[in-house]
């Protein structure tokens, strides 16, 4: 079928839907995750009973592709709709003191066209595409709300002696930024995303959460069920950073629960690109990384460095217990976000994605 009949047909499928009532929209993105990380891809020894849940309630895909197979291009592919040929930014440059090259003033991001269709927009955790006095501030591409890490080398620790507040600089008291502290940024982070969604529980929303784990520096405030295991620290740190990853995106969906907005928000969780680890390393062989037969990790080309871990769930909406191979990547997720919200994509928004939903 040719492209535009088919993006045609998909959202067309999901126009009814958007109409009745808009849901809430929220794209959980780790920092590094690899599909093997996850038991319900074949992990046997770190433990995620709630993503496995998750899956179990939703649906599990298999092959859904990052933007690239680093950090900033592939979240400004998922922020622009545009695949890495077209992307304004096409890899990790860095900026000083703080911050990475910025997304142009031009670019037309899935949060300026959530806003403009009535949403709410928060991102927490990494942003990593600009900092706040250049173009590409989340502020400047839609986001009303904003806190954690702007640059993603300040994001390298997870007891950093400050984070962002919207723009303003909240120092941690007991951390140096180097060592292990006091305060752990993603106990801030998460209670970041809880207050945002219970702030905006009365209309629709959308959270853009960036976890910043299980990127290294593998660090974790607690090893949990892992600390007496017979492993180098950095084994027990890493099992213990997907874990939390674990907990707090459980910690997420029971409070939606709670607010009785379950069954209207549409949760989605993948990974920014492959695992840091090769598969044949000491750490990729401990946890056989390699186990769900993707060979590569991040910054190569191969399967295991682009194809994510991926899991959506809306109650009553996505199957339950479904596992798809149809393929999509974050270009997608614009068009699709659009649809399901029933916003117009502005004519100077040329996207390369899909509309993917009906899969």
């Amino acid at each position: 079928m040719i492209p535009v009949l088919r993006f045609a047909l998909l959202c067309a499928a999901a126009s009814g839907l958007a109409a009745a009532a808009p849901p809430n929209l929220i794209f959980i993105l780790s920092d590094d995750l690899a599909q093997g990380d996850l038991g319900v891809y074949g992990q046997k020894i770190i433990q995620t009973p709630r993503l496995d849940r998750m899956a179990a309630e939703g649906t599990r895909f298999t092959q859904t592709y990052c933007g690239t197979s680093v950090c900033a291009p592939s979240r400004a592919s998922l922020m622009t709709g545009l695949h890495s040929g077209h992307c304004p930014v096409r890899g990790n440059w860095e900026i000083a003191p703080e911050g990475q090259k910025p997304l142009p003033a031009e670019t037309v991001t899935v949060a300026e066209i959530l806003k403009s269709a009535g949403y709410a927009t928060g991102c927490t955790g990494k942003w990593g595409m600009g900092f706040f006095d250049t173009s590409g501030s989340p502020f400047k591409q839609g986001f009303d709300r904003f806190f954690g890490y702007n640059c993603q080398r300040h994001a390298h620790s997870f007891f950093p002696t400050y984070l962002w507040d919207n723009e303003r600089r909240i120092d941690l008291p007991g951390n140096d930024g180097k060592t292990v502290g006091k305060t752990y940024a993603q106990e801030l982070i998460q209670q970041s995303a809880l207050d945002f969604v219970r702030s905006h529980k009365e209309k629709p929303f959308f959270l853009f959460y960036a976890i910043t784990l299980p990127h290294g520096r593998h660090e974790i405030d607690e090893l949990g069920r892992y600390a007496d295991k017979p492993w180098s620290l950095e084994e027990k740190s890493y099992a213990a950073q997907v874990s939390r990853i674990d907990s707090d995106v459980g910690e997420l969906l029971d409070l939606l629960k709670e607010l009785a907005i379950d069954d209207n928000t549409l949760v989605i969780i993948t990974g920014d690109n492959g695992s840091s680890f090769a598969p044949e390393s000491k750490i990729g062989k401990r946890f056989n990384q390699a186990a769900n037969g993707l060979r590569g990790f991040k910054r190569g080309l191969y399967e295991g460095a682009l194809r994510q871990a991926c899991i959506a769930r809306w109650p009553g909406t996505v199957p339950a217990g479904r596992v798809s191979d149809e393929p999509w990547a974050f270009w997608d997720f614009l068009p699709t976000a659009a649809q399901l919200a029933g916003a117009a994509i502005p004519a100077e928004c040329k996207t390369d994605g899909f509309c993917w939903w009906p899969t």
